[in-house]
C-alpha cells in the first residue's frame, strides 16, 4: 500500500452489512474479496446481489458497464488466507459477539501482509477490545458503516490508544473515496455517534411492541409522521439491519448490564422471527414484507376513512 491508498479490500463476514460493503466498494473501483466460511452465507450474499444490482441502477443510475465493471472487481471465497494475502485493508464484519469476533482476529493475525489495515466495523464493542490480537494494534481502528451504505453514507472512524496517524488517514481516505461521509469519533465510547442514539430509539421501540401497547406499525407511523420526510420508521430500520444482528447486540448487553428489558427484547425477536427462519429485509420477511414493505406504500403516512374507527377502538379495549 502507497501513499495511503487503499486498493484491495477484503471484507470477512457475508452478512447484511457486509455484504452491502462489498459490493459497494467494489463499485466505487476497489478490487474486493468477501470471505465467509459459510457456503450458505456467500449464496445469500450472491442472492442479495441481485437487489443491489436493481438498487444501484434505480437509485445511483448504474450502467449495465458499471454493474458488470462491479462484479468483476468482486470475488466471494471461504478460504481465509486466500482472502487476506493481497489485502490493503480487512474489514471485520463478523457476528456482533465478541468471542466471534475475537477468534476472526487470531485466525488473520498471521495471514496478514505486513502492510494491512484491520478494520472493525463494530459499534457496540470497541477496537481497543481487540486490538493485541490483530498482531498489528497501530494498523488496527474502527470503520462502521450504517446499512443501506449507498444512501445513509456515514462512516464513523475511532482509534484505540495505539493507533497511528498514518492508519486513520488511509481509513479515512478509504472512506471517502467510497463515497461516505466520514465521522470523526473523538472518544472512546460504546456505539459510538449513530447507534448512541439509534440503539436507545431501537429498544424503546421493541419494548413498546413486545409489551402489547401498539403494533410495529403503529410506532413507524407515529415516527414517520413527527419526522415527515424519513423513509422508514424503527421496525423498517431493525428489518434493513437484520434479526440476527438485533437479537444479537440485545442478548450481549442483556448478559452484560443485567438488563431484563434488553433480555425480553431479545427472547421476543428470538422466538418471533429467528426460530421461524425469517431475518428480515434480505430474507424477505421481518415486521414487513418484502420487496414491497407496508411503510413503503403510499397510504401509510394517510388519514384513514372513518371506516376504521371500529377496528381502532376495538384494538384500544383490548386488554
Amino acid at each position: 500500500m502507497a501513499n495511503d491508498s487503499i486498493d484491495r479490500v477484503t471484507v470477512l463476514g457475508a452478512g447484511v452489512l457486509g455484504g452491502q460493503i462489498a459490493w459497494h466498494s467494489a463499485f466505487k473501483g476497489k478490487r474486493v474479496v468477501l470471505y465467509d466460511p459459510f457456503p450458505d452465507a456467500l449464496q445469500r450474499a450472491t442472492v442479495a446481489q441481485q437487489m443491489y444490482e436493481r438498487i444501484y441502477r434505480g437509485q445511483l443510475g448504474a450502467r449495465d458497464a458499471d454493474i458488470e465493471a462491479t462484479r468483476a472487481r468482486l470475488t466471494a471465497t471461504g478460504d481465509l488466507a486466500a482472502a487476506v494475502a493481497d489485502a490493503d485493508l480487512v474489514i471485520e464484519a463478523a457476528p456482533e459477539v465478541p468471542e466471534v469476533k475475537a477468534e476472526v482476529y487470531r485466525a488473520i493475525a498471521p495471514l496478514l501482509p505486513p502492510s494491512a489495515i484491520v478494520a472493525t466495523n463494530s459499534s457496540t464493542l470497541l477496537p481497543r477490545d481487540f486490538a493485541d490480537l490483530t498482531g498489528r494494534p497501530a494498523q488496527f481502528c474502527a470503520l462502521h458503516f450504517a446499512n443501506l451504505i449507498w444512501a445513509l453514507n456515514v462512516a464513523e472512524v475511532m482509534a484505540h490508544a495505539g493507533t497511528s496517524p498514518a492508519t486513520l488517514t488511509a481509513v479515512t481516505r478509504f472512506a471517502i473515496e467510497i463515497g461516505q461521509v466520514p465521522i470523526a469519533v473523538q472518544k472512546k465510547r460504546s456505539g459510538y455517534v449513530l447507534n448512541a442514539w439509534l440503539k436507545p430509539l431501537l429498544t424503546a421501540s421493541l419494548s413498546v411492541v413486545v409489551d402489547g401497547v401498539a403494533t410495529a406499525e403503529d410506532v413507524d407511523r407515529t415516527f414517520m409522521i413527527v419526522n415527515r420526510g424519513c423513509t422508514m420508521g424503527p421496525f423498517g430500520t431493525i428489518d434493513v439491519i437484520g434479526m440476527k444482528t438485533v437479537y444479537d447486540v440485545s442478548a450481549y448487553w442483556a448478559t452484560v448490564t443485567g438488563d431484563a428489558r434488553m433480555q425480553r427484547n431479545a427472547d421476543y425477536i428470538k422466538e418471533n422471527f429467528l426460530d421461524r427462519g425469517l431475518q428480515g429485509m434480505l430474507g424477505g420477511q421481518g415486521f414487513y414484507t418484502y420487496p414491497d414493505p407496508a411503510y413503503a406504500a403510499p397510504d401509510f403516512l394517510a388519514v384513514p376513512g372513518l371506516a376504521a374507527v371500529p377496528e381502532l377502538v376495538a384494538r384500544m379495549l383490548r386488554k
